[in-house]
């Protein structure tokens, strides 16, 4: 203040010809507060308010205190006269109000500071926080942590009130003491925020283990220091080591280096310009360990006080020599108020000269006339910072983010890490840079980590711990089917269709492309097995070829035999459109053409056991059965049998038919790339149909396997349907109890071995014969069999 006082003053442009003064009172607090306050408007150093006499000191204007309680008390006084106060510490508890119009403060207001703490929070994941309050105010900062900070998923871990401690209460304010450092020292909490207007309480908390009153030795923490905060020192702190406070955080108003204040403390001599000021020589004595002798005593005391002695010499936590935030703020006070007196100088209210007819003399100047200027006023201070209010009296402003860090010579520098700039665009204002922040030695430079539950990792999921606030959770790995890709995700989400979870489920993968093929083993296999049939068929054809003649070939219908045994050739290599890439024409065909063609099989087998049937009945003598026997019953009930089945794949091919499909969702790790049958109804018609067929086979040729005849076929028929409806019936199950490929693959299967099983159980025993027993293969060996 009194170098503010002492630029203006010099300033011959500010306030020319007039010389700005100021008073120093002490509070003290409480009734002492109000006496204080009424002093300002009495003369001549004598307790009459209101009185003017003599030499006049006008009070224009009155910069507040660092106690909001304080301040709240003088505004009774200094309301009532319409006095400007201009705060440079905390707003006081308003008490309901929302603004009190004589009030300007010189910092910004407490939800601006407590923004750039939610920021600072929210950067570096920090969730779970302690809290240490001191002092009026309190209560408001603590309804905007509750109501702001779970907004943004923050906790809080604890949440205590700080005391001073005095000696009336000595015990019980250590034992206060006590219970609170045990409450945050086991606390996971690696960040507490502070609201502590010097920071003694904190320091003389984290004192406790030098006093052995403890016997834990303070963790490390991170403290942020909230709002606009000092580090002051009273004389017992002098050798009390500052170490503890290295890394902290705290947020200021923007301050830039005044120039020649360095020079005015070095240069001024303090006490030859304010012999009588017992503050100053109180603080001397007590800063230099020194005292001023007593001109009323001849004794000459050890340690005196010459006044000469340097304050760059002191411990930065007892006196800075640079500027301090609170500092600046008084010194930008004491120009809005020059600046003021300037502007209601020159006239700039327009009804001032109106009412007095001439320019205003500031000796006649009213404190309530500043109110239209000081909400006015812009101006640059001399280092080139703009200074005005707002609407609410609050200075514009931002906030530099400050790093301390300590030395073991008790000299603190705070380092400017980052800023809270209110012109900025939303989502700009807050910048900071991680490198240039000094942490506690604690954390070995790194960031620390202050969480309730360690974060959940990609790939699981956070579930909440009950009965526990919502920033403890546990960690749960994701669904099969689902994947988190970031740390403490709520909840995890799908892949898109295409794609899938890979082993750790942090990350989504394509998924490959999946058919039956004939390059993979299981293609292979069937197809290898498809060309033996194929080739075992073609051998039977060509032996029943070349020995058509015999009487076993021509037993039976020959022409039957030749019509199955192509029908298997081709059933044979119907598996062969299964294993190709499914595309239009592939779906179209190869589920109609294989039903068409067993089909075809199958009546031909009915055909031969209904052929066996009317033969024996018509051996009888007067049977008329012999009338049926024929090439042309066998010929239409192949033909009609065939037929129906060639109507149902028609209807099916002209109303629902099959077509090219993806499966994005059976296999997690598959496209399956498939067939769709477009109806499953008809699909199920066509094999329920050949099942039929089947099924007549089997229940015609078992009551008929007893027949007596040498080439009788009825057991051969019966064991090769009893194969044929046991892969068919066991197919159903299996093929709707697979996907995918696996399910074509059962399929495939299917038809091999109810086709092998025709193969090998009606021609086999005749290719034995005919290969190997020839000698059965005759006309006398039929009839010598007939007569047996």
């Amino acid at each position: 203040m009194i170098f503010a006082v002492k630029k203006i003053n010099e300033d011959l442009q500010l306030l020319p010809n007039v010389t700005l003064g100021f008073r120093i009172y002490e509070t003290y607090g409480g009734e002492y507060t109000y006496h204080a306050t009424m002093e300002l408007f009495s003369s001549q150093n004598l307790f009459v308010p209101n009185y003017k006499c003599g030499i006049l000191n006008q009070l224009v204007s009155v910069v507040g205190t660092l106690d909001p309680g304080v301040s709240f008390a003088m505004e009774d006084i200094l309301g009532t006269f319409k006095v400007p106060q201009l705060l440079y510490g905390p707003l006081p508890n308003m008490n309901g109000k929302t603004h009190i119009p004589f009030y300007y403060h010189m910092i910004p207001g407490e939800d601006f500071y407590l923004k750039g703490i939610l920021q600072l929070l929210v950067h570096f994941r920090w969730n779970w926080i302690g809290i240490l309050v001191k002092g009026d105010g309190g209560e408001k900062f603590e309804q905007l942590i509750f109501s702001w900070f779970s907004l943004h998923g923050i906790c809080i871990a604890f949440l205590e009130q700080l005391k001073t401690i005095y000696i009336s209460n000595l015990d019980d304010g250590l034992k206060w003491f006590v219970d609170i450092f045990y409450h945050f020292i086991n606390s996971k909490a690696n960040v507490v925020i502070i609201k502590d207007k010097y920071v003694l309480e904190l320091r003389t908390l984290l004192y406790l283990p030098e006093m052995e009153i403890v016997s834990i030795k303070p963790k490390g923490k991170v403290w942020i220091v909230a709002s606009q905060m000092g580090l002051a020192s009273f004389f017992y702190h002098k050798t009390w080591d500052i170490q503890v406070l290295h890394g902290a955080l705290s947020f200021a108003a923007y301050t830039n280096e005044v120039e020649e204040f360095l020079h005015f403390l070095e240069t001024r001599n303090h006490f030859s310009f304010f012999p009588q000021d017992g503050f100053l020589k109180d603080v001397w004595e007590h800063a230099f360990g020194c005292v001023f002798p007593n001109p009323s005593e001849n004794d000459d005391p050890e340690g005196i006080c010459t006044g000469k002695e340097k304050l760059e010499n002191l411990p930065w936590a007892f006196f800075e020599m640079m500027m301090t935030s609170h500092s600046y703020s008084i010194y930008n006070a004491m120009y809005a108020v020059a600046h003021a007196l300037h502007a209601l100088q020159v006239g700039q209210q327009p009804h001032t000269r109106r009412l007095s007819g001439r320019k205003p003399n500031l000796q006649d100047v009213q404190p309530w006339q500043l109110h239209f200027f000081l909400k006015k006023i812009a101006f640059n201070n001399n280092i080139g910072v703009q200074i005005s209010f707002d609407e609410k009296g609050e200075l514009v402003t931002g906030l530099d983010i400050e790093n301390w860090v300590t030395f073991p010579n008790q000299s603190v520098l705070r380092v400017k890490v980052g800023k809270l700039d209110p012109w900025a665009a939303e989502g700009q204002m807050f910048t900071i840079h991680d490198g240039a922040i000094i942490w506690p030695m604690t954390f070995n430079q790194r960031i620390p980590i202050s969480v309730c539950t360690e974060s959940c990792l990609p790939g699981y999921f956070k579930r909440k711990q009950e009965e526990k606030p919502f920033c403890c959770y546990d960690c749960h790995p994701c669904p099969k089917e689902k994947m988190s890709s970031q740390r403490d995700m709520d909840d995890c989400s799908k892949c898109p269709e295409d794609q899938y979870p890979n082993k750790v489920q942090d990350s989504c993968i394509p998924k490959r492309i999946s058919f039956l093929t004939y390059e993979e083993p299981m293609g292979i296999s069937l197809v290898i097995l498809a060309i033996f049939f194929f080739l075992c068929t073609t051998l039977v054809l060509a032996t029943f070829l070349k020995y058509h003649h015999t009487p076993i070939v021509k037993a039976n219908n020959r022409n039957l035999t030749y019509v199955l045994l192509i029908s298997l050739l081709l059933c044979f290599l119907c598996p062969l459109q299964f294993l190709v890439v499914p595309g239009n024409i592939v779906c179209l065909f190869r589920q109609i053409s294989f039903g068409i063609i067993f089909s075809v099989a199958v009546s031909s087998v009915l055909a031969k056991t209904i052929t066996v049937v009317l033969a024996f009945m018509a051996t009888k003598p007067g049977s008329r059965m012999r009338n049926w026997v024929g090439k042309g019953l066998a010929t239409s009930i192949v033909i009609s049998g065939s037929l129906v089945q060639t109507v149902i794949c028609t209807v099916w091919l002209f109303t629902f038919p099959p077509f090219p499909d993806i499966d994005t969702h059976s296999e997690i790790e598959e496209i399956i790339l498939q067939c769709n049958e477009g109806s499953s109804i008809m699909f199920f018609c066509v094999l329920g149909y050949m099942g039929f067929l089947a099924a007549a086979s089997f229940t015609i040729a078992f009551f008929s396997r007893n027949l007596p005849s040498s080439f009788n076929e009825a057991k051969c028929l019966t064991f090769s349907m009893l194969i044929f409806c046991s892969v068919w019936i066991s197919f159903v199950p299996s093929y709707l109890s697979t996907k995918g490929k696996y399910m074509v693959a059962v399929e495939v299967f299917s038809i091999l071995a109810s086709s092998a099983g025709l193969l090998v159980c009606i021609y086999f025993p005749k290719c034995y014969i005919i290969i190997f027993r020839p000698e059965l293969n005759n006309r006398e060996q039929l009839i010598k069999r007939r007569s047996l």
